[in-house]
């Protein structure tokens, strides 16, 4: 059950319906008086592909009589985005319509992603009542930071709606398969100086790496994320280490490898990097401009060869003959698992929210896996890291 309230950010609840379907969940939603201001009914109804409820005492609907059953037969009820109003009337007990009736009515998981300004937030009275909601064992997100609505800045604005997803998803399924291990994850492109202006890079988004890390801090794994630049938040939890450079990529990587179990270098490295960055601008109007590459360090062959007991991942970002390269790959780096994909495919790869990969193992087998949500794909990989790992520890056993 999806509750929208009377915020600025009502609309943004229609991507995160989106989201959540996307990953397969069949989601109810509920809408206040005041978030009919902000956004209809039929958004909701074409994104879900269900009713949208809304007046308690529709004489036409059976929403009054449901309101108990509903809130009994939700696996949980998500309130995004929850003012002020609704954490009070939730927090008392209040229910005056359908939605603080379903909230007083739910058996399930509460969680209240909130949205409001600054000042609201900070409010003695706002902060009562989130604790009494979070001493009953509802969820309530701490709200992001940054420009209000009132045209102020602060505290108050709605999470991330990725963040809001993952949220749901550890709620609802609290897998821990992962806990005790200690993941180093790399994600982003890195970016290699020409001048103090220019520099050569790569279009790696950092989406895959970053899905990584969610998904396996939902898991129960502790998390170290080197990250080179990305315009993604990192995911909340875990270590993170941003870099610019390959070397410094490298340095991050071997300072916190000693501690890893497992390690999953999805960063876009780049190959090369100028042999000599200019100090100053270069100036344009030159006919020809020749720059001189060097190599970049191999981190992940590196990282092979000093992993000790690791488990190690590498990414191959291909054209052609994807299983051919995936192969030779992974051979040539010494590691358990490649990730390989076609990145001349549109919709799938760089920069998009879907993927679809070939996964090839040092014991000789390959798994294909179908285009979906990066998301999805980065719990496969992780449950194909445990299955795999947990044959190599058999194998030995014998």
């Amino acid at each position: 059950m999806l509750g929208v309230t009377g915020s600025i950010a009502a609309y943004k609840a229609a991507y995160l319906l989106r989201e959540l379907t996307r990953l397969g969940a069949e989601v109810t939603v509920c809408l206040t008086e005041h978030a009919r201001q902000f956004v209809g009914p039929l958004t909701f109804r074409t994104l879900s592909g269900r009713p949208v409820l809304s007046d308690l005492f529709d004489p036409h609907g059976e929403e009054a009589v449901e309101h108990v059953a509903l809130a009994e037969r939700s696996h949980a009820i998500v309130v995004a985005p929850a003012t002020a109003h609704v954490l009070a009337k939730a927090a008392h007990g209040l229910a005056d319509d359908f939605l603080s009736t379903l909230l007083l009515a739910a058996r399930g998981p509460l969680l209240f992603a909130p949205a409001m300004d600054g000042g609201m937030w900070e409010h003695p009275a706002v902060r009562a009542n989130v604790d009494t909601l979070r001493a009953r064992g509802a969820i309530v997100l701490e709200p992001d930071a940054g420009a209000l609505a009132s045209g102020l800045a602060g505290k108050g604005r709605l999470p991330e709606v990725e963040h809001i997803v993952e949220a749901v998803r550890r709620l609802l399924a609290p897998v821990a398969d992962l806990a005790g291990e200690h993941l180093l994850i790399s994600a982003g492109p890195t970016r290699e100086p020409i001048d103090p202006v220019r520099y050569v890079s790569n279009r790696s988004s950092g989406k895959m790496g970053y899905a990584i890390a969610t998904a396996a801090l939902r898991r129960g794994a502790a998390v170290v994320l080197v990250s080179g630049p990305t315009a993604i938040s990192p995911p909340p939890g875990a270590v993170f280490v941003p870099v610019q450079s390959a070397e410094d990529m490298r340095e991050a990587i071997l300072q916190h490898l000693g501690e890893a179990t497992i390690v999953i270098k999805a960063a876009a490295v780049a190959d090369y990097r100028p042999a000599h960055p200019s100090p100053a601008k270069i100036r344009s109007g030159q006919e020809r401009l020749s720059i001189e590459l060097s190599p970049n360090p191999d981190i992940l062959k590196e990282v092979a060869a000093r992993r000790g007991s690791a488990f190690v991942v590498g990414f191959a970002a291909e054209t052609g003959d994807v299983a051919a390269h995936a192969v030779a790959k992974l051979r040539d780096k010494g590691i358990d698992l490649l990730v390989a994909n076609d990145v001349s495919r549109e919709g799938i790869g760089f920069d998009a929210d879907d993927n679809e990969v070939l996964l090839v193992d040092r014991w000789g087998g390959t798994e294909p896996l179908a285009r979906r949500p990066k998301s999805m794909i980065a719990d496969a990989i992780l449950d194909r890291v445990l299955a795999l790992r947990a044959h190599a520890q058999t194998t030995r056993a014998r």
